[in-house]
């Protein structure tokens, strides 16, 4: 585990690219703080520099990179862990290949040596890597599956930059870019970014499962999408052999993602995904494994009780950390600033500061992301069906009516998001054009808003429609909308808050729930199976019923909810009203202030929650003052 950079870049001797490479490694030493590496290689037409800092967990002895071939002839960086490294090195000791050392990083080498780019297919795991190849006079950047670690590239007039972070990148430009106006419209949109785009012109995210081809000849490059893999036929299971196959795929997806030579825990918040897998790996453990919670001083946002429950019932080396308001408060700045473009996911604090008390207790945590997508976890997934019926039924001239009185008569004054958010959301989501979907998860501002929230010169007709081409269905059911999930809040959001967060506090988090093959299998089968009525997760909960109490696995959760509507009529007012004024918003020339300025004062009065706008354009205007107005 660690962050990579590179570049291929023109005009520059070796010992200029050394020092480019150590300041952007320099911004990412939280990343991987045990070792650094570098390799520069002038070549004809440019300079290669690769560079990594490295987080020990596997092979600490000899794994340092960069990782040569014997003949010189290729070379690699690399971010992540590869889970089934051990099978594809046994395939490549029986055709010959020798290695140096007893890491992932050589595998990956060698099976790309032998393979190409066809290797990149073979692996299970969470990557980022570079290899460059001198016989083909190519550098290959490939991302994992789903996106759990993160490639940003950027083309410039030098020549290519990549990193795992965009401040590496960015600080290497000779001014800061300019916002780009499809990034700010998918933020303000969806609360955060997702792939390809980034809040700046010029610089771009590789999308999850693609990779990244730079002809060295002359420094241009092609983005290719891996090859998929192919798997086992499920979609004839019957329902009790879909338990039973399941049940072994997560046992067998757990122990793959154990190894390692350091301290191994597991996060347990006490809900269904990670309450299974710590199960998993105290059953397949000889000692007591450590398990880590986070509990909250205001009762009202407390569920620590759940994963007290199930760490006695595995017999876990259970470590509860109660935080207090304060606690939340003192690291806003370095969380938020630490995703280098704007991010509003609140939970992101939280999950800073349970990974940042368990990285003293252990080196790797086990995680239960991914559940909700790979199993239908969402209430939002029964909802769109929701939406399918009500919009058959009801006349749109009726709707309109309907959402007129709700919206004045049920108003929503606080941060508990209890019925009367949710009736709201639930109405302005209704859709007769086939964006049902697509509104719900815009947790921000609807599109329409987005008119009078910014300039028109900044507006953007249709932020997500990248992403609807791709989704080709007319009517959307459960597999639409779990691959759209994955398109955009998984790889967007979840994935992006958690290896910063982790990171950030040099921890590594392993999501064995991020398993091609556990996704395919759940995506061949009937959709019931998963979704069965408003049971969601039906499939998982009955393949781990029998170790938990009755009913336990159908416990609603919250989730790491974070009172941030109070901190805006708070402790955090006066920076806020500061981002408000006139003249600053003049000065950016991006929003309509008389509406953002009436928004935020709704908010501050009581007169209404507008929680999620003005969490996402407060952190927007953190992030903006950071780095252009600083």
């Amino acid at each position: 585990m660690c962050g990579i950079n590179g570049f291929v870049i023109q005009s520059i001797n070796e010992q200029a690219a050394m020092n480019k490479l150590g300041n952007m490694n320099a911004l990412i030493h939280h990343r991987g703080p045990d070792q650094n590496g570098f390799f520069v290689k002038s070549l004809e037409n440019c300079t290669l520099g690769f560079a990594m800092q490295r987080l020990s967990i596997i092979d600490l002895s000899s794994g340092k990179q960069p990782i040569s071939s014997t003949d010189g002839n290729y070379t690699i960086v690399f971010n992540g862990e590869i889970y089934n490294y051990r099978v594809l090195k046994q395939q490549l000791l029986d055709l010959g290949y020798q290695f140096q050392t007893k890491s992932d990083t050589e595998v990956i080498l060698n099976l790309y040596i032998h393979y190409g780019v066809d290797a990149f297919s073979m692996l299970d795991g969470m990557f980022a890597f570079s290899i460059y190849d001198k016989i083909r006079n190519k550098v290959f950047i490939a991302r994992d599956y789903f996106g759990e670690k993160p490639l940003y590239y950027s083309q410039t007039d030098e020549g290519v930059y990549w990193g795992s972070e965009l401040k590496s990148i960015v600080n290497q430009l000779s001014r800061k870019p300019e916002i780009s106006k499809h990034g700010l419209n998918l933020y303000f949109q969806l609360t955060y970014i997702p792939a390809p785009f980034t809040i700046y012109d010029g610089i771009s995210k590789l999308e999850a499962n693609n990779y990244l081809e730079i002809n060295l000849s002359n420094t241009s490059f092609s983005i290719h999408t891996i090859k998929e893999s192919v798997y086992e036929n499920y979609s004839q299971l019957s329902k009790s052999d879909a338990v039973k196959v399941n049940h072994d795929l997560v046992q067998e997806s757990v122990l793959s993602r154990s190894e390692s030579e350091v301290p191994l825990g597991t996060f347990l918040s006490g809900g269904v995904d990670s309450s299974i897998v710590s199960l998993c790996l105290a059953q397949q453990s000889n000692i007591k494994i450590d398990t880590f919670s986070i509990g909250f001083d205001k009762k009202e946002f407390d569920e620590s009780e759940k994963a007290t429950t199930v760490a006695n019932l595995i017999g876990s080396n259970h470590h509860k950390f109660v935080i207090s308001e304060k606690d939340l408060m003192q690291d806003v700045n370095r969380i938020l600033l630490n995703f280098d473009e704007p991010f509003a996911d609140s939970s992101a604090l939280p999950t800073f500061l349970v990974a940042h008390k368990t990285r003293q207790k252990v080196t790797v945590a086990l995680t239960g992301d991914g559940g909700d997508e790979v199993y239908g976890g969402y209430n939002k997934y029964y909802m769109g069906k929701l939406n399918q019926k009500y919009t058959s039924i009801v006349p749109k001239s009726v709707n309109n009516w309907i959402k007129t009185g709700v919206s004045k008569f049920v108003v929503n004054k606080d941060d508990q998001r209890g019925f009367a958010f949710k009736l709201n959301r639930l109405m302005n989501a209704m859709n007769y054009e086939g964006d049902y979907y697509y509104n719900i998860i815009s947790l921000a501002f609807q599109k329409n808003e987005l008119e009078n929230l910014l300039y028109s010169k900044f507006q953007y007709a249709d932020a997500l429609s990248y992403y609807k081409a791709k989704i080709t269905k007319e009517n959307l059911g459960l597999t639409e909308f779990r691959s759209i999930d994955r398109m955009l809040s998984l790889e967007g959001d979840m994935l992006v808050k958690v290896d910063r967060t982790t990171m950030l506090s040099s921890l590594e988090s392993r999501a064995p729930f991020l398993n091609k093959k556990l996704w395919n299998f759940t995506s061949q089968l009937p959709e019931h199976y998963l979704l069965k009525g408003f049971d969601k997760k039906h499939l998982l909960k009955e393949s781990f019923k029998q170790y938990f109490p009755e009913k336990f696995l159908d416990k609603s959760k919250k989730g790491f909810g974070v009172p941030v509507g109070d901190w805006l009529r708070g402790v955090l007012k006066p920076e806020l009203l500061r981002y408000v004024e006139t003249k600053f918003l003049l000065k950016q020339d991006l929003f309509n202030a008389a509406y953002i300025q009436e928004l935020v004062s709704n908010h501050l009065s009581g007169k209404k929650d507008n929680t999620f706008r003005v969490w996402t354009f407060y952190c927007f205007q953190k992030w903006y003052f950071e780095t252009y107005d600083s």
